[in-house]
Order: C-alpha cells, then structure tokens, then sequence
C-alpha cells in the first residue's frame, strides 16, 4: 500500500440533479465477491489484502478527495484507512458489503481529520487536485466552456457546505450510494440521512441559483 497509485481520472457525469465529475461508474460488490479474499488475508496471504486494495482504494480517493478538497489530505486519510482495515480485518463481521466496512473507517478518519482544524483548499487549489474536465469532442467550444464554468461553480459550492452535509452528498450523489449504505457509513438513522441530504441540497441549491440557472436540484429520491 503506497501513496502512488491514485489516478483521479474523472469524467463528467450527472448524479440526480447535479453536475460532478466523477470517476467511473462502480458497481456494488456482493459480500460474496470480496469474501475469498477476505479469508486469505486473514489465513495470511498479505497479496490477497493488496488485491482488496487495488479494489476500492481509488474508488475510496476520489470520495475523500471531494469531502477534503485537498490531493494531500485525502492520499494520508485513504492510507490511514487501508492501513486500520488490514489491522482491524479480523473484526469485520461480514454483516455488510467490504467497501461499506472501509468506507466507514476512512469516514471516520476523515472527520477527525476535520476536526484538528484543516479546511477545504481554495478553489484554485481544488480544481488542481480533482483535475481539468475533460473536452467533449462532439462539444462546441463555447458549450465546453460553460459545462467547465459550471462544474467549478458545483465545487466551489461543494466546499462551502459543512462537513456533515459535503460527506453526505458526495456519498450520494457522487459514490451513488444507497440511503442504507450512507446511514451504515456515518452510523446515522436512515431518517437523518433523508433530512440531511434534503438539506444540504437545498443549501448547494441556495449557493448555485445566484451564479446560474438550477433546475430542480432538489428531490426526494
């Protein structure tokens, strides 16, 4: 497990009713898929634990790249969290998927981190980190600028939210994960994750409307 290795590579996507860029489109591993690997690690097999790693740890970058805004921070917390899970391993009681379980200790992390004072980078700053959008050759100049324009405006309105609510939402709206998954993550109630995903749409939505045309950026998936 080393600091090198995470590509960033993103391209645009729509998630509900935002803009972000995101990474690929993962698909939700069964229990069952990790579960062998799981089982040699613990027999001893550290190659195994590497495999699980290769996994989930760019999927698990590019989230904390997003909730900390800055390339530094998130490479340390993500191998923080690699780090607890191959220790704590023979804890994970297989209740839920591995990813949930990882993702859960780097969260965890990630607000702590939080707590001992480091704040989001500047957009400048930021747009460096999660990288340039890519062209859309079939694009029009114009239109590839505005998209850009856009995304940034998302970011810096991303940044602007609390910790609680900038998690929240790039679990959901980036990671596209489920409300049990997210509730599993940061140990909240299901009906907390409802009310505070609506609220945090609903500040990003106070942010963005001002800066350009937002059309229902607020749902109740």
């Amino acid at each position: 497990m080393t600091k090198s290795g995470y590509s960033g590579a993103s391209r645009p996507c729509a998630a509900g009713n935002f803009i972000f860029p995101c990474s690929v489109q993962y698909y939700e591993p069964s229990l069952s898929d990790d579960a062998p690997l799981i089982a040699a690690t613990l027999a001893g097999d550290t190659a195994a634990f590497g495999r699980l790693v290769g996994k989930y740890q760019d999927r698990l970058y590019n989230s904390l790249l997003r909730v900390l805004g800055c390339a530094e921070d998130a490479r340390d917390v993500t191998q923080d969290a690699l780090v607890q899970a191959f220790v704590k391993l023979d804890s994970f009681r297989g209740s839920s998927a591995f990813y949930t379980w990882l993702y859960r200790i780097a969260f965890n992390l990630a607000m702590s981190h939080a707590r001992r004072g480091h704040k989001m980078d500047s957009l400048d700053r930021a747009k460096a980190d999660w990288g340039g959008e890519p062209v859309d050759g079939h694009a029009s100049p114009d239109a590839d600028i505005l998209r850009r324009e856009q995304v940034e405006l998302v970011h810096a309105g991303l940044a602007a939210l609390s910790m609680e609510y900038r998690q929240i939402l790039v679990l959901r709206e980036i990671d596209g994960c489920r409300y049990e998954e997210i509730a599993e993550i940061l140990a909240l109630p299901i009906g907390t994750v409802r009310s505070r995903l609506f609220r945090a749409r609903l500040q990003l939505r106070d942010y963005l409307a001002p800066r350009f045309h937002v059309e229902k950026i607020v749902d109740t998936r």
